[in-house]
């Protein structure tokens, strides 16, 4: 009901539990799992893409530590508890199950910022199904959005070729998603972001000057360069495209000397420009101010100024949207469960058989195969213990032991990993035409676990 005029409507309380950031459907697998008795039965999730994306030759991994948070905040208090037996969507029985919920399992995964590939076990859940069922929609919708801004963002600094990127898609996002996509795309190589809740939460460095409405505030645009200059220094970034690019640039240096910072350009031919305004800039001096391009930029766009004198590059919309792919597509399967609740009941694989959506039995681990060259040749999937040789890498790392947090990082550490990560692919990996993923994957039956 839309509610009558002059009746005061209360904010929404947000809250900072993340229980009833989920599906109904886990809600009700969860109450007949209860009633059939096999809620406690031991068992083994999975998290991993059937497939990348049409044209894309690798994946990131991003969101783990924001997943590991909201793992942590997972408690249903009594206003939840309230709303799901109110409303007919657990019974009593269930409810009281869900007010001492806590996962008291195990998971494994990929470190954030490693890459990808199909048929990859990013995420290893183990617990009770009961448990580790309820954790399916928060993982995927943590996971899918990030590392699909993660993925999209990496090709874009590939593309950039050193090139300093800065984020700039709050306004093109939910205001949370917009949050997210700077962190993600700060581990994937960005250099700063316009987003400052993503600056004060995770400590992504923060830039940003002025807009075209800036310019049009005042009476002319020599006033507005005074006015930022003025606060901002000589360092500062001046946008130069609201009217007459030239007289701009000329003006600009007129103001701020040869020793301006940068300069931005939003529209229009941004190879012709640049290339136009460089060369206008060093005839006037102003040799080591810096040109800044935005736009509608994607990876693509991004690479076809390869051979322009740009000095870095602002991106919003096809960030925020993972350049046409906003999602990784990444599934959550249950691949083994025990027949009794026991820790030491023998787990037996399972597996779906639906035509297109199958999926591979059985707990798997995963090796990296690295050649002598440091190059990594293949993605070994086994479901039996690892034999990684003298230069492989063993791909998951333990995230939750016992319920417990213990895989929380720094943003620097997963930015790292990704930078060596992708110095360790072949060169295919970074090429942004159409191709099969740059290192195969390949299955191995193993023996059973210790």
């Amino acid at each position: 009901m839309v509610p009558t005029a002059g009746r005061k409507v209360p904010p929404v309380d947000l809250g900072d539990g993340t229980a009833l950031l989920t599906d109904r459907y886990e809600l009700t697998m969860l109450q007949a799992a209860l009633r059939s008795g096999t809620a406690d039965r031991r068992a083994v999730f999975e998290v991993f893409a059937r497939s990348l994306p049409a044209g894309r030759r690798y994946g990131v991994i991003a969101g783990t530590g924001r997943l590991l948070d909201a793992i942590e905040r997972f408690r249903f208090d009594s206003a939840e508890l309230d709303y799901l037996t109110s409303n007919g969507i657990v019974d009593e029985p269930t409810a009281q199950w869900l007010e001492k919920y806590r996962f008291t399992g195990n998971v494994w995964g990929y470190a954030e910022g490693d890459c990808y590939f199909p048929e990859s076990p990013i995420l290893v859940v183990e617990g009770t199904f009961a448990e580790a069922v309820l954790l399916e929609t928060l993982a995927l919708s943590i996971l899918n959005h990030d590392c699909a801004i993660a993925s999209a963002a990496s090709r874009m600094v590939q593309a950039a070729q050193d090139r300093p990127i800065i984020e700039m898609g709050s306004r093109r996002a939910h205001e949370r998603a917009a949050v997210a996509s700077a962190r993600a795309a700060y581990i994937a190589g960005f250099a700063t972001t316009s987003n400052l809740e993503a600056g004060r939460l995770y400590g992504v460095p923060t830039a940003g000057t002025s807009a075209h409405s800036f310019t049009l505030l005042h009476d002319s645009e020599r006033h507005a360069f005074e006015a930022q200059l003025a606060a901002m220094g000589e360092s500062t970034t001046l946008l130069v495209d609201t009217y007459d690019v030239e007289r701009a640039v000329r003006t600009a240096v007129e103001l701020a000397g040869p020793s301006l910072g940068a300069v931005r350009i939003d529209s229009g031919d941004l190879g012709l420009m640049a290339r136009r305004v460089r060369d206008q800039l060093d005839s006037l001096g102003a040799h080591g101010t810096r040109i800044v391009v935005t736009g509608d930029l994607d990876e693509f766009g991004i690479a076809a100024l390869a051979a322009a004198p740009v000095n870095g590059y602002g991106v919003g919309t096809s960030l925020v949207t993972g350049s046409g792919a906003p999602t990784a597509s990444l599934v959550y399967k249950l691949v083994a469960r025990s027949d009794a609740p026991e820790d030491d009941a023998p787990m037996r694989p399972v597996a779906k058989r639906s035509t297109g959506k199958p999926s591979r039995g059985g707990r798997k681990t995963a090796v990296r195969r690295i050649d002598g060259h440091g190059t990594a040749f293949a993605e070994t999937v086994t479901t039996g213990e690892p034999t990684p040789g003298p230069r492989d890498r063993v791909l998951q790392v333990p995230l939750v032991r016992d319920g417990e947090i213990i895989g929380r990082e720094s943003l620097l550490d997963a930015r790292e990993r990704h930078a060596q990560a992708i110095a360790e692919l072949p060169p295919t990996a970074t090429q942004l035409s159409k191709g099969e993923p740059a290192v195969p994957t390949e299955f191995v039956n193993g023996g059973p676990r210790r």
